[in-house]
């Protein structure tokens, strides 16, 4: 039985498409053959020399398979962007279909998603989260590391909740001098961290992404990451000194 797993978000530009790749390479390192489906993309006009999501995530993880499955010129949430292009938007129906089919002949399925949980993506206006729960499969839930991802992350991680689907979270871009504000959110952040990935990690070449990667993530994502770690010294940068250490004494002359 193959594995299957849906990479969404809290938002778009989070990180989701290097998170994909970065499964896919951590996967494919341990001889899981795989798979990767982007159901729409939107934003990439005909020969405007753009890389697509699809694109980038061959590049970085060489996975066996890998295809969009509706691609429009856009950037608006794929729905809209359907009807802009004039075109039947995609139906869920469809994407499952394809999503059974691969899984029939590879390892391990990723399903990236665009934009949230709760964007509309196709006909009817279905939503990731209901792909989740159709598939019947878990999500890894793409998050920053900013001011503000404490609550994005927890309401995406309600949303499927209520749902009754299982989700793994993962930090999608951990800067490379990490302030007070960073640290305090990873040790924050609500459900089950299983993923750092630097930022600039998608800028890597190909053979270095795919040897660092298995150490951005945790064994649930096939990765090497010690999770006991991942919210302490596991990622890149030293922690800073709590604000105290920078005030000046309180009175003059004292040490």
């Amino acid at each position: 039985m193959s594995d299957v797993w849906i990479i969404s978000g809290t938002d778009t530009g989070v990180g989701k498409t290097v998170v994909a790749a970065g499964i896919a390479a951590t996967a494919g390192a341990r001889g899981y053959r795989v798979a990767v489906i982007k159901p729409a993309e939107s934003g990439i006009p005909p020969d405007a020399g753009i890389e697509s999501d699809i694109e980038a995530v061959i590049r970085l993880a060489g996975p066996a398979a890998a295809r969009s499955l509706v691609s429009y010129p856009d950037a608006l949430a794929p729905l809209a962007a359907a009807e802009e292009a004039g075109v039947v938007p995609l139906a869920i129906g469809d994407v499952i279909e394809a999503v059974r089919v691969t899984a029939g002949n590879y390892d391990l399925v990723l399903v990236e998603g665009a934009g949230g949980l709760l964007v509309p993506m196709g006909e009817g206006g279905w939503t990731v989260a209901q792909l989740a729960v159709a598939l019947r499969c878990p999500v890894v839930v793409v998050c920053r590391a900013d001011l503000g991802t404490l609550n994005h992350t927890a309401l995406s991680l309600e949303a499927l909740e209520h749902r009754a689907v299982s989700a793994s979270v993962v930090v999608g871009s951990w800067p490379d001098e990490p302030e007070l504000v960073h640290w305090r959110n990873l040790t924050d952040l609500p459900g089950q961290l299983d993923g750092v990935v630097p930022a600039g990690a998608g800028a890597l070449e190909p053979e270095l992404f795919r040897s660092r990667a298995p150490g951005w993530f945790t064994a649930r994502l096939y990765g090497r990451a010690d999770p006991g770690r991942l919210r302490l010294d596991g990622v890149p940068g030293p922690p800073p000194p709590w604000p105290v250490d920078a005030f000046p004494p309180p009175w003059p002359g004292e040490a």
